[in-house]
């Protein structure tokens, strides 16, 4: 045995378990909302017999209906201040427009030749050789 080279083999120590403590979370919780449901009644819900149905001929609060000419149709109109509204804020702003683009044109016309002098003045002069 002597002759025999010695064989160092490797060996691994590996220390003792630890016990690790398990954490317990408790599970979330939420406050849910929720809503009363909506009942819808059937397509075909029918009055009973016997009861009649309260004709109203009263229009709708700030509607007026005016009949159109050559046929049975009955559009619906506002009332006048809503419409007298309507017709200033378009044109107002229909005339808000047209001055602001007028406006527009007359600077751009008259901007032109100042920056182009301008242009001219601060370009290098080794472009106009």
């Amino acid at each position: 045995m002597e002759n025999q080279p010695s064989i160092f083999l490797p060996t691994i120590v590996i220390p003792p378990i630890q016990e690790i403590e398990t954490i317990s979370i408790p599970l979330p919780t939420a406050k849910v909302p929720f809503y009363k449901p909506l009942v819808i009644p059937p397509s075909d819900l029918k009055a009973p017999e016997g009861v009649q149905a309260e004709a109203t001929d009263e229009p709708e609060a700030g509607l007026r209906k005016v009949d159109i000419p050559f046929t049975d149709f009955k559009m619906p109109v506002p009332e006048n201040e809503i419409l007298v509204t309507a017709g200033t804020t378009a044109v107002v702003s229909v005339a808000a427009t047209l001055t602001a683009t007028a406006a527009f044109k007359w600077a751009v016309t008259a901007m032109k030749p100042i920056l182009k002098t301008a242009w001219k003045k601060l370009s290098p002069k080794s472009q106009k050789v």
